[in-house]
């Protein structure tokens, strides 16, 4: 049976074996060096960090919806390492997207609101998006990153890891997954997990997919969240189909 990232399981990856262009290989990925990725959020709850996510504006922070189970209370901006006594503490409101029942059936996406705007610095800034239906092609060059476990049975990173994907024609994406009995559903990006041992087997859930500097997919779920799963596509939400939901929620401003 597929497994996907919701109830008590922790959200984390497994920090894959990257593969760099030179076949050299990166154990768990690399570290992000300070100042990079300046829109990388930590999704916290009264024990620390349990998802990633990307700031949108100085207001709003974009992650999964399946990290509500672990009742994030508030989000640390301005550091890649949570250990950083200069991160920024902010206590969040949440916006689930209204359609989303589990990762398996779509819509894996929230906003989180903060309490108070941000002031946007070369430590944190925000990151595009894509114009809405946009498609990105397969083969692209993508990252994703997070503070996620480095192995099944690990400690929590606390400095930032990244790691290169490559997209995956969706097509192919839900062939290979129904060889599986697994079924991916609307409004989904595959990247990673398939022909490389590389993927978000490592970023945390709710951390975003990045290629050509924008933030194109959230990641959602993979398969019963191992590194040495089958040859099978990481999953992640397609954030091109639902710029109409985030700016609307956006304007709205009524998060609880």
């Amino acid at each position: 049976t597929m497994h996907v990232l919701h109830d008590l399981m922790l959200f984390f990856f497994l920090l894959c074996l990257g593969t760099k262009a030179d076949g050299s290989e990166i154990v768990n990925g690399k570290k992000v060096p300070d100042g990079k990725m300046p829109y990388m959020v930590s999704v916290q709850n009264g024990k620390g960090h349990i998802c990633g996510g990307f700031l949108y504006n100085e207001e709003f922070v974009i992650t999964a919806a399946h990290c509500d189970v672990e009742k994030p209370s508030h989000v640390v901006l301005g550091s890649n390492n949570l250990n950083n006594n200069k991160t920024m503490r902010f206590k969040i409101k949440k916006c689930k997207h209204e359609d989303y029942t589990k990762t398996t059936s779509g819509n894996d996406i929230m906003l989180l609101q903060l309490t108070k705007k941000v002031k946007l610095s070369n430590k944190v800034e925000q990151i595009k998006l894509p114009e809405s239906g946009t498609n990105v092609s397969p083969n692209t060059k993508c990252t994703v990153a997070g503070w996620g476990k480095t192995k099944s049975d690990g400690e929590q990173v606390k400095e930032l890891q990244m790691v290169e994907v490559s997209v995956i024609n969706l097509n192919q994406c839900r062939m290979v997954w129904k060889k599986y009995k697994g079924n991916i559903p609307n409004n989904v990006v595959c990247a990673g997990g398939y022909s490389v041992k590389q993927g978000f087997c490592q970023g945390d859930s709710g951390g975003p997919l990045v290629c050509g500097g924008m933030a194109v997919g959230i990641v959602s779920f993979n398969y019963k969240y191992n590194c040495n799963y089958p040859n099978l596509p990481n999953v992640y939400t397609d954030v091109s189909k639902y710029i109409d939901w985030i700016n609307k929620t956006v304007k709205q401003k009524k998060c609880k």
